[in-house]
């Protein structure tokens, strides 16, 4: 157990390396900090948290630096993540409301996310097996063409033009209703299923060809998705292009990699920021990597969303913001 003091110690480090990440020694502790001890007592402290695994030092001339535990143990005593400003809140609610569906929702997060915390921004779609849909709409144009709209809970609108055998308003509006009572308010899979066993009588030809424009729709949206933003933020990892950033790059382009990620990180704390620290990512690439996660979304269509940066990150802020966007996110799409 690390006793107050050591504990105070510790949150000077890690807040003078953040943000000089330069190893910090005891004299600068005690001047910045205002520590009522001595340098002396700080070095023994600081000696003592080398000696449990919290702190390292890179040379004997050197000051220390944290480790992934010491890392861990400043995140697990926060006793309060600093809510954002009325401004930053203000800012956020703005940037989000201008969007006009879903994959401008997800855009504008991972640019957002990725601008307020520096980091490497990833927010993966909402899970197609928690997706409803919720309206299927046929718009007959001239000659002989159509377009199929298909809309879900999620928020996502997907329209496919197609040329249709020549049809009447009535058929159109007959089997609009057929493929609606057949799939409002199903999940994807179910959806997909109903499609399959609907009867193509009357009018054969044109329903084969919407009901394969339809499932051709929700089979797409069945396919898990992410979307990444900020790399260039990588450069805060410094010089260690081929050691660090190049095995991150390379991690960043798998979506199967980042989709589970995510998701294991943000069960850890349901419903909260959930943080893993470096060696505990098992994702041997990212093991140089801090990842800051939530959950985002309405009950029935939640998807997560989070950063990977350095291990050498601003926890409090950037946990505060993850939270903030998970929350904004999943009231905007609450709201439709």
């Amino acid at each position: 157990m690390v006793d107050d003091r050591r504990l105070d110690v510790l949150r000077a480090i890690v807040t003078d390396y953040v943000s000089s990440r330069e190893p910090v020694g005891s004299k600068a502790l005690v001047e910045r900090h205002h520590l009522d001890v001595s340098p002396a007592t700080v070095r023994n402290d600081m000696a003592a948290l080398e000696e449990e695994g919290y702190l390292t030092q890179p040379h004997t001339s050197a000051g220390r630096i944290p480790t992934d535990k010491g890392y861990r143990l400043f995140v697990d005593r926060i006793a309060q993540v600093k809510p954002l400003s009325l401004a930053e809140r203000r800012a956020m609610s703005t940037f989000l409301r201008g969007s006009v569906d879903l994959d401008d929702v997800v855009r504008r997060t991972v640019r957002l996310l990725a601008l307020v915390t520096h980091q490497v921004a990833i927010v993966q779609y909402p899970s197609a097996s928690s997706v409803r849909v919720r309206h299927v709409e046929l718009v007959g144009l001239e000659d002989e063409e159509l377009v199929v709209i298909v809309i879900t809970s999620a928020g996502t609108v997907h329209q496919r033009a197609l040329r249709i055998p020549l049809s009447t308003s009535g058929e159109l509006l007959a089997l609009r209703n057929r493929v609606n009572a057949a799939v409002d308010g199903q999940t994807i899979a179910a959806a997909q299923e109903a499609l399959r066993g609907l009867d193509h009588d009357p009018a054969p030809a044109l329903t084969s060809e919407v009901l394969a424009s339809v499932l051709g729709i929700l089979t797409a949206e069945e396919s898990p998705r992410v979307e990444v933003g900020g790399v260039p933020n990588l450069t805060r990892f410094g010089a260690e292009f081929e050691t660090t950033v190049k095995p991150v790059l390379e991690a960043l382009e798998e979506q199967m990699v980042l989709l589970r990620l995510l998701g294991e990180a943000a069960s850890d704390h349901p419903g909260d920021v959930a943080v893993r620290i470096g060696q505990e990512n098992p994702y041997t690439p990212l093991q140089t990597t801090s990842v800051v996660a939530s959950i985002y979304g309405p009950h029935d269509s939640t998807a997560s969303l989070g950063v990977v940066g350095p291990t050498r990150m601003d926890y409090p802020s950037t946990m505060a913001a993850v939270r903030a966007v998970a929350r904004y996110v999943g009231q905007f799409l609450a709201e439709g």
